[in-house]
């Protein structure tokens, strides 16, 4: 089929590429001319495992292509893909100013019949004003014909870092449609990806992506909150994780204790499903709570490191990892960023190491000349390490996760380390004379 695709951010780029592989006509839209000729030239503005490759074979194949020109876009397609952000508002509210403006561009650009298909997360009932928004503004023919415009929901559900293989190889595919009609398109398009389709109406669609994403929060923030007791009554939680995952109906997965979420999902879909509820005078308290846990948890490591050390004036702090997790250059809600700003406030020489994003955090924390103050940026994680006085683990990359407890040992002038992630092996790090401090662990 025919598909334009609004946006080539992580849910839009991802998405377009991934239907150029099932064989689909794909046109990818993007208002950014810079943006565009990058994309042209096979080059992914997001750090995403296998995703150039797939650019390029299917830019050869000649089904992907890349425009800023929405009204050739959308002029003849057969069905739009709405993949733009809803960034958070300051009460916690999505802000839906790219989806009107896209819709508007869309309702002025066709000419046939269309299905519009809103991937991006937005609120309970906004692919009903989408549709009426659209209607609005659809220009009269010439001929009297009034063309059949119809809205679905269709959420993603990938994680950063294995968006590719969450789009190709999805648990499940959710539709959510209010007619025949919209629904039969849809099954079409994902036919050639072999996946279970659930469909259902458009309004559950649009809260099975909130109550998805904010069950995985509460399950997070749920096993922080044990953690940090476990700390208290001496008990360890990966001991206690691993006696709760064999439990079916619990599960093995977000078990793992540390600093709290991050990313552009699960701290935007819990407040905003939260602000849902306030809107329609409903308390969500197992939200608020999830929140409230977060917040605390992201800056657990550095109340610790405060308390054991007299002053951070003038010490060398390495802190290892700045994405909000693995796989991913995105700094969206990384806990690294909640620790920056307090270090450097109090007078700490921070030296930072990410294989992904320190150019995005270069952008935010500008490097300066180590001896006065400020932070630099090393070339490697053993480079970060070197006359350390206290380092922080905030992002469990791959070589991260290589460091052996001598590494600690030899290379910091005092080896004190706080691990957000529980990735070392405590025992080990006590035994190679390194003060190891992670969560819910025993110190």
């Amino acid at each position: 089929m025919r598909i334009s695709v609004a946006g080539t951010g992580y849910v839009g780029l991802v998405a377009g590429v991934c239907f150029a592989e099932r064989g689909h006509q794909v046109t990818c839209v993007d208002q950014d001319q810079a943006k565009v000729d990058m994309l042209e030239a096979g080059r992914a503005p997001i750090h995403e495992e296998g995703l150039e490759a797939l650019m390029r074979a299917n830019r050869e194949a000649g089904r992907l292509s890349y425009t800023t020109d929405h009204r050739g876009a959308y002029g003849n397609a057969e069905a739009i893909f709405i993949g733009v952000g809803t960034p958070e508002l300051p009460d916690g509210s999505a802000d839906l100013s790219h989806i009107a403006q896209v819709a508007r561009q869309i309702a002025e650009s066709i000419r046939q019949d269309c299905l519009v298909v809103v991937k991006s997360t937005v609120p309970v009932g906004t692919n009903h004003k989408v549709e009426q928004f659209i209607h609005d503004f659809l220009p009269a023919r010439a001929d009297g014909r009034k063309l059949r415009v119809e809205v679905a929901s269709n959420p993603e559900f990938l994680a950063q870092g294995t968006a590719v293989r969450d789009t190709l190889q999805a648990a499940r595919v959710v539709i959510g449609t209010d007619s025949a009609w919209a629904e039969g398109i849809l099954q079409r398009i994902y036919a050639p990806f072999g996946l279970p389709v659930v469909s259902v109406s458009r309004r559950s669609a649009e809260m099975v992506k909130y109550a998805a994403n904010n069950f995985l929060a509460l399950k997070i923030s749920y096993m922080n909150d044990i953690a940090n007791l476990c700390e208290r009554v001496g008990a360890d939680i990966l001991e206690v994780a691993e006696g709760m995952r064999h439990d079916r109906r619990i599960g093995g997965h977000f078990l793992g204790a540390g600093i709290g979420y991050g990313g552009s999902c699960f701290p935007k879909d819990t407040k905003a499903l939260e602000h849902l509820g306030r809107q329609h005078n409903y308390r969500l308290r197992t939200v608020q709570a999830a929140i409230d846990v977060n917040e605390d948890q992201r800056t657990l490591l550095f109340r610790k490191a405060r308390n054991r050390l007299i002053s951070f004036r003038g010490l060398k702090v390495a802190v290892l990892g700045l994405t909000f997790k693995p796989g991913t250059d995105d700094l969206r809600g990384a806990p690294a960023l909640s620790n920056i700003p307090l270090l450097l406030e109090q007078g700490a020489l921070v030296t930072a190491y990410d294989p992904a994003g320190q150019e995005r955090c270069r952008a935010l924390h500008p490097e300066g000349e180590e001896g006065e103050g400020g932070i630099r940026y090393a070339n490697s994680v053993r480079e970060a390490l070197e006359g350390a006085g206290a380092c922080f683990v905030f992002t469990e990359w791959p070589e991260i996760l290589s460091l052996s407890p001598q590494d600690f040992k030899q290379r910091m002038r005092t080896p004190l380390v706080y691990d957000g992630r529980n990735i070392y092996d405590r025992l080990a790090m006590l035994e190679a004379g390194v003060e190891y401090h992670a969560v819910g662990r025993r110190p």
